[in-house]
């Protein structure tokens, strides 16, 4: 299933999580050093693995679970993750938390499923698991209250199936470091490949949605928005980012001249990559220079490499905007809700604050989904989400108006090999396409039913003979 769990929208005030579940009696003042160490450690910990997003819903209380995460097959809802003895782990001895973190199988022995990235938090250290552990049980606030049963359609209802997609997929076994590597790349590895878990959006999944090894971190999508290739390719990846550059991006979500972030890259930076230090992001960024390059055919030069100012203006002066909006041109559409921001010409604002669309990697790829969903639903930043860099225009635009427009902003400041279709709009606009296991499993019960029918048929034919 697709691990959608960043296309969520994020608790409002997550990063006072950290903060403020913090036991503020007695009890946490008098730890010992080394246990409150433990809990600090453990805490970052947390913020590196992106805890809180996926446990917690907006207005609700840190880690208590509830989140629905929508994947291909359905609504998945995340568990409540406090030392609540009622509702959420206070039982589970460190075994039992090591067994669900690495391997996903709760405490009472159900498997969960992968919307929680358990195959990369398998390659979590010891040391870090204990000090994890330490945390939720030590330094999270316990919250009595049970999170939304999951309830996804037959036969993926059926937890037990899990252990079978376990056995094929599931790679066990602690982060081990390469001694052909420099320290920073093997923290830059274990920090990308386990806490930050990046393959779980970015490497591209088979037809039972395992991530496909030899295309790590080649781009992927996620239902709706699109995870772009991050390997050290020049070309479809990142390659052409000096460490800098990277290092920022995680930082801030800006690249100046390059990408801003939006959609769940924005949320996981805004939750917890900016909150990782300044040695470790590097590290990250220094990883991912080194990593396999992976090409995408069709992708002609980098995706910041696109685009050149517009000069549209004089083709709009005396010409009447017809009556049907969605007969405009992609010209007038811009002219009437992007000009105002973006400037005519698509330069954006001197300061870089409203970015231009010029050599902008959100107008670069051959997958055009991350345009249409920026369009649709904007881009909102900040840990409360009240910093709104652009609105959403879903509630004003058609189907056949953001193609429109989306295909004109390709061709002028963007890959014009790539192209965007209402039918596509209004996918994305639904949430995605379902996964195509739903039709195969449908199909399958069919068959199995019919061959069921078919025995108990020739079971009474020959009763009937005898």
């Amino acid at each position: 299933m697709t691990l959608n769990r960043l296309s969520q929208k994020r608790l409002t005030g997550a990063l006072l999580a950290f903060g403020l579940s913090l036991t503020a009696g007695t009890a946490y003042a008098a730890l010992s050093p080394e246990q409150d160490a433990l809990i600090k450690k453990g805490e970052y910990v947390a913020v590196a693995g992106d805890c809180v997003a996926c446990h917690s819903t907006e207005g609700g209380k840190p880690f208590a679970g509830g989140l629905g995460l929508a994947t291909p097959l359905g609504t998945i809802y995340s568990s409540n993750i406090t030392p609540s003895k009622k509702d959420g782990i206070g039982n589970y001895t460190l075994e039992q938390f090591e067994h669900a973190v690495r391997d996903g199988v709760r405490g009472d022995g159900a498997n969960l499923y992968p919307a929680m990235p358990y195959t990369s938090y398998a390659k979590i250290s010891d040391d870090d698991m204990k000090a994890l552990y330490a945390y939720f049980m030590q330094g999270v606030q316990p919250v009595d209250m049970p999170s939304t049963p999951t309830a996804l359609p037959f036969p993926f209802n059926v937890r037990l199936s899990m252990a079978g997609w376990n056995l094929l997929f599931l790679e066990k076994g602690a982060f081990k470091a390469d001694p052909s590597k420099s320290d920073q790349v093997n923290r830059g590895a274990y920090l990308g490949e386990a806490l930050a878990h990046c393959s779980t959006c970015h490497t591209p999944r088979n037809a039972l949605m395992a991530e496909q090894g030899d295309k790590a971190l080649g781009g992927s999508s996620l239902g709706t928005w699109f995870a772009p290739n991050i390997t050290s390719d020049a070309v479809s990846g990142i390659g052409n980012w000096t460490t800098d550059e990277i290092a920022g991006y995680l930082k801030t979500g800006h690249a100046p001249g390059k990408a801003q972030a939006a959609g769940p890259m924005a949320e996981a930076i805004d939750h917890s990559l900016s909150h990782l230090s300044d040695s470790d992001l590097q590290a990250i960024a220094v990883w991912l220079k080194q990593t396999t390059p992976v090409s995408q055919e069709g992708q002609a030069k980098a995706a910041d490499q696109f685009g050149s100012p517009a000069n549209y203006v004089d083709t709009l002066r005396g010409v009447p905007r017809p009556a049907d909006a969605d007969k405009m041109t992609g010209w007038q559409v811009y002219d009437g809700y992007c000009a105002s921001c973006h400037q005519p010409d698509g330069r954006g604002s001197k300061d870089g604050g409203l970015p231009s669309l010029i050599n902008n990697t959100a107008l670069g790829h051959l997958n055009s989904d991350n345009l249409v969903m920026a369009i649709l639903h904007g881009v909102q930043r900040g840990a409360e989400s009240k910093d709104v860099a652009m609105p959403a225009f879903d509630h004003l635009l058609s189907d056949t108006q953001v193609a429109t427009l989306s295909n004109q902003l390709l061709k002028q400041f963007g890959n014009d090999q790539a192209s965007v279709t209402p039918q596509r709009v209004k996918e994305l606009r639904a949430g995605g396409k379902p996964s195509p296991l739903l039709e195969l499993a449908h199909w399958g019960m069919g068959i199995a039913g019919l061959i069921v029918i078919l025995l108990i048929a020739l079971f009474f034919v020959r009763r009937r003979r005898h």
